[in-house]
């Protein structure tokens, strides 16, 4: 241990705080790594422009493009994020065997083999899975599951329950639960002529897919909610009162993404409602600047004020923590330790205040004492305990140059 270390939790001590526990409960925290950021979302299915309302921006050179470069970058990202790490997969990232024509709504466990024998290699502690409902040509004047097309809605509702029985077997091979989050594109442009009707269409291919059956016990279905995408500002179908509701009465989880609501919301308020009638939540931790934009995620207020609502409503065994955002403007792996790196210690942050504390002053209505305690623990040395944190992992605190020797030696021959 480092003199400052030791400085640091003396100083966390005089406020009844173990920097020891601390770093022993963050060590344990899983935090899903989402495979699109090394690829700006294309998979491996598709030759095309993103669409269904996303859009990577930039064109930074190194973008994998194919199994085996992404499986490369994930590792070496993977080499520099400190904690518990876990793979998070979308359907269109499959595995085909050369000549394999089938179409998602025929998507196989088999083509997820090559992920889970990466997974195993690396470690990491599961594979989470997330049906595709996007970049394709069967989503039709920008409906999936919603569509007054029948054929449309068939084949979705095809696609997520063979997306239920992959992520049954990356339960079984990774020996530990899979969550399996359903997202949509859905919406309309311009103020639509029928609100509800879209919404009773996606109600009914929902009840369809978990009537498909599935064992609980290996896997979560989650549902993701979304104010507004690009080309659907006037309404989503998929929306948060909605799949709130729906969740609920059909005993699945909610799926909070944090760039996924109005600028003015807050997503660390609404983690402590759903645990309140929720046995376990999922998030999406992101950026959003001014909309959905998937920023890579910072040590800011927001993130901080995330993992403060689920370590201090003991919530660390029910909240499911995924990191997703995609930036093709800057060096990708960057991108991704930065991410998850800034989520790692917003959790460190918050482990290490005196919570107990804190909810007394409050209780007790001592508003006073309680703003000059929560301004007085911004300044105590948390970069002190952060870095005990990364020699005690393995991980350098600067990685920067680690990135740019990678650059240099892989990314700039992918020409």
């Amino acid at each position: 241990m480092s003199e400052l270390y030791d400085l640091a939790s003396a100083k966390y001590a005089m406020y009844g705080v173990d920097t020891e526990a601390a770093i022993t409960a963050l060590k344990a925290i899983p935090i899903s790594i989402h495979c699109w950021q090394g690829d700006d979302v294309q998979g491996f299915d598709t030759t095309g422009a993103l669409s269904g309302g996303i859009q990577a921006t930039g064109n930074y050179p190194g973008r994998a493009r194919n199994f085996d470069e992404l499986c490369e970058d994930i590792a070496f990202a993977c080499s520099l994020m400190p904690g518990v790490k876990r793979l998070n997969l979308h359907a269109s990232y499959a595995v085909k065997p050369a000549g394999d024509l089938s179409d998602r709504d025929e998507v196989k466990p088999e083509y997820f083999r090559p992920w889970v024998d990466f997974a195993k290699k690396q470690g990491l502690a599961g594979i989470d899975f997330n049906p595709t409902l996007f970049s394709h040509p069967m989503v039709k004047n920008g409906l999936t599951l919603s569509s007054p097309d029948e054929e449309v809605r068939a084949f979705w509702i095809k696609h997520c329950i063979s997306c239920l029985r992959i992520s049954e077997y990356l339960a079984d091979e990774m020996g530990t639960p899979c969550l399996m989050n359903i997202w949509i594109p859905d919406g309309f442009k311009d103020v639509p002529a029928d609100r509800l009707g879209p919404r009773l269409r996606l109600k009914d291919s929902l009840d369809k897919i978990l009537a498909a059956g599935y064992d609980k016990s290996k896997v979560s279905v989650a549902v993701e909610s979304k104010v507004f995408g690009i080309g659907i500002e006037s309404y989503t179908v998929g929306s948060s009162e909605f799949y709130m509701n729906y969740a609920a009465k059909n005993g699945i989880c909610c799926l909070l993404d944090n760039g996924h609501y109005h600028p003015t919301e807050m997503v660390s308020d609404k983690i402590p409602s759903l645990l309140a009638f929720y046995d376990k939540i999922a998030l999406h931790v992101t950026r959003g600047v001014r909309w959905d934009s998937d920023h890579v995620i910072l040590f800011e207020d927001e993130v901080k004020e995330i993992a403060k609502e689920i370590v201090r409503n003991d919530a660390i065994g029910k909240v499911m923590l995924s990191i997703d955002y995609f930036d093709a403007s800057i060096n990708r792996i960057s991108a991704w330790v930065t991410g998850q790196r800034a989520l790692e210690e917003a959790l460190l942050y918050a482990l290490l205040l005196p919570n107990r504390d804190l909810r007394k002053f409050q209780d007790e209505a001592r508003w006073t004492e309680l703003m000059a305690l929560q301004e007085q623990y911004k300044m105590l040395p948390l970069g002190a305990v952060w870095e005990e944190y990364l020699r005690r992992e393995g991980m350098p605190v600067w990685y920067m140059k680690a990135i740019q020797e990678y650059e240099a030696g892989v990314l700039s021959k992918r020409v």
